[in-house]
């Protein structure tokens, strides 16, 4: 940007209106590549323009791109938040968090109709109908239906149920009636405020408020029993245990969790995913997701904005508590909205939970759209490794090492294999340590390498084309010690990987080589580490629970078996408090003959 053009941008700017609306970015060739909204279009868009503020690179570029700028006053910020979300749809400017065409994902629509009918869709249309989602699975959706028509008797028909109609007997009733389906509005059966009280009830269902809807059905309940209409009263029982059932059956975080948000953000190379869980009164009520698409390096705070933005083009209600794995600044969020990043506890294992939701989705989208077109994800994994070690033959075949031990006991090891950027687990191997005492990770990774690659030549099996060492530069020295013995150094390409900080270290390099976090690189390397790690953890504990040494002595007991074992450990938490109990805990909690057995195992030294 030329400082002439800079100067007459800011005169341009500080002739804006300090009202709210929609301002609008173009390029010197007149395309829009910025759309924004505001509460106050004149503050909001000579930020831009300050020097300080700590813009992002890509807010950097993209104002360096301005050529022009212009607006639309709206008469409020909601107002302003529906068209700056329509602009974007229509204009998809290069410079905006684009959400992606989320067709492929259902809602569930109320239809604008006299009589509404309440079904599910994947087109969203412009004639003032509720749309409710989008719902990450068919089969969340189908649930909420279900309860929904499990109380209600709505329609299905696409008659046309005006006032005249009805009145006229145009309609017959159908089997949907006849079966208790529906409670044939088009005869005239149902009131139109009747109805729209059970769409208001729906409504509450859809944004998960289940506790004003089992307030209302109640006090109707006791209202038609007060007044001994007593088949009415039965009917709004039944619809009572429906919403009950379905608040049960809904995923139960924490009696002690009330009402809060959860929304996460999982990201790999140009797609990120926002997943969203509503909890009320202890359960998962309401989820959603979103795909975003990371065309400018947008940061994580910034794709978690336009979430936040969508949410409220979407209308949906958020309580004022949001717990996420990213920290976003005050003035992205909400009205009222606060959030918070938990390190420990259950809003963690919330966070955990929503996160397993995003990378599930994130794995699928990119597994089924991104690379079906050219080439698999394995084959740009293995590319892109290439490239970024500088391999002279494609990593078509890794092995990967890790060690485990618990305070020195139990040492093992474990190789895993990837071939053609998949796990091959015939090709896996376990290792005892046999040389080593002690932990001593170093000396545990030369010596399995070093017997690994001895049988190699051995045997005439053919080397992998890289190896990996879960591990830094100890780890990764000990493994080189190892191949230079053997003489194979120069002949297999090996590299380290710390956990810390995901370093990647490479013999005779001082200086460790980062790999971008998106790369589908650093995405290969992870996935062997990781399974490496679980492996060998596998291989342990199944070590140490056939250790004599480590298992409980209560299997010693006659009539004491593994299951009764677990029962007891579970009801007292250790031996040393079951021994410590009296008899008559015992027998309150394990029963007479059991309690017997412990005693007398106790008196003889057994345990």
């Amino acid at each position: 940007m030329t400082p002439a053009l800079r100067d007459t941008l800011m005169e341009k700017v500080r002739t804006l209106p300090e009202e709210p609306g929609v301002y609008r970015y173009f390029s010197d060739k007149g395309k829009i590549i910025y759309i924004g909204k505001a509460k106050n279009l004149r503050k909001r868009v000579s930020s831009y323009f300050l020097a300080g503020r700590g813009h992002s690179y890509r807010i950097h570029k993209m104002v360096d791109q301005i050529a022009d700028i212009a607006y639309t006053v709206t008469h409020s910020e909601v107002e302003a938040l529906l068209l700056e979300n329509n602009l974007i749809k229509q204009n998809q400017p290069k410079y905006n968090i684009l959400l992606k065409d989320g067709k492929t994902y259902p809602y569930i629509c109320i239809k604008n109709e006299r009589f509404p009918r309440i079904f599910a869709t994947r087109q969203k249309e412009g004639d003032g109908s509720l749309y409710f989602g989008p719902y990450p699975s068919g089969g969340a959706m189908k649930s909420i239906l279900e309860l929904i028509r499990g109380f209600l008797k709505l329609r299905t028909c696409t008659y046309q149920l005006s006032e005249e109609n009805i009145a006229k007997k145009k309609f017959k009733l159908c089997l949907e009636y006849q079966i208790g389906n529906c409670g044939g509005p088009c005869d005239g059966l149902v009131s139109e405020q009747d109805y729209m009280d059970g769409i208001e009830q729906a409504k509450h269902v859809l944004r998960g408020h289940l506790g004003p809807v089992i307030q209302s059905i109640e006090k109707k309940m006791l209202d038609a029993a007060a007044n001994l209409e007593f088949e009415k009263a039965e009917y709004f029982k039944r619809r009572l245990e429906s919403v009950r059932d379905y608040k049960r059956r809904a995923t139960v975080v924490s009696e002690k969790i009330h009402n809060l948000e959860v929304i996460t953000l999982e990201s790999e190379m140009d797609l990120a995913i926002v997943n969203h869980f509503k909890v009320q009164e202890g359960s998962i009520v309401q989820t959603h997701t979103w795909e975003f698409r990371i065309k400018n390096q947008e940061e994580p705070h910034e794709i978690m904005a336009a979430a936040f933005t969508q949410m409220q083009a979407e209308e949906i209600d958020l309580y004022p508590e949001v717990v996420s794995n990213i920290e976003v600044p005050a003035d992205d969020l909400p009205e009222n909205v606060s959030i918070t990043v938990p390190q420990r506890g259950e809003k963690k294992q919330l966070v955990d939970l929503s996160l397993k939701n995003c990378r599930t989705l994130l794995e699928e989208k990119l597994y089924s759209q991104n690379f079906k077109k050219r080439k698999s994800f394995e084959e740009t994994m293995m590319e892109e490794l290439q490239a970024a070690l500088h391999l002279s033959v494609l990593p078509d075949h890794i092995e990967c090492f890790d060690n485990s031990n618990f305070q020195g006991s139990s040492p093992v090891a474990s190789m895993v294999v990837f071939k053609n950027g998949k796990m091959s687990k015939a090709d896996y191997r376990h290792f005892n340590i046999k040389t080593v005492e002690g932990p001593n990770d170093f000396a545990s990774m030369e010596e399995i390498v070093g017997r690994r690659y001895r049988r190699v030549i051995e045997e005439g099996i053919d080397p992998p084309k890289l190896i990996v060492v879960d591990g830094g530069k100890g780890q990764l020295s000990s493994a080189v010690e190892a191949l230079r013995r053997l003489g194979l150094l120069d002949k297999i390409p090996i590299i380290g990987i710390a956990k810390r900080l995901e370093e990647i270290y490479r013999p005779g390099d001082p200086y460790p080589l980062y790999l971008d976090k998106r790369s589908p690189a650093l995405t290969l390397i992870q996935q062997l580490r990781n399974e490496a790690h679980r492996f060998a953890i596998t291989f342990h504990r199944t070590k140490r629970s056939n250790d004599p040494s480590q298992k409980s002595k209560l299997t010693q007991i006659k009539g004491i078996g593994p299951q009764a074992e677990k029962e007891i450990i579970a009801l007292f938490k250790s031996v040393k408090k079951l021994k410590a109990a009296s008899a008559e805990e015992l027998e309150a909690k394990l029963g007479q003959n059991r309690a017997k057995l412990i005693l007398e195992a106790v008196e003889k030294g057994v345990i």
